[in-house]
């Protein structure tokens, strides 16, 4: 997860200061976006149910995923 300490936004004001927009560099852009992705994935998942690790570790092995 990015970490915000090396982000080092940009902003653009209008002018009266008051900041309007941001420029981020494309790779923080693509590292926040990433982030975002998951923690939807995750939002999304919130109430599946969940099994034992045991459990699912047999059941990689016995669809030979590892």
């Amino acid at each position: 997860m990015i970490s915000l300490d090396n982000v080092y936004p940009q902003y653009i004001t209008d002018e009266k200061g008051k900041k309007k927009s941001v420029i981020l560099s494309i790779s923080k852009f693509q590292e926040l976006i990433e982030d975002i992705e998951d923690l939807a994935a995750v939002a999304e998942r919130r109430d599946e149910p969940t099994i034992p690790h045991k459990r699912f570790l047999a059941e990689l092995k016995n669809d030979g995923l590892i």
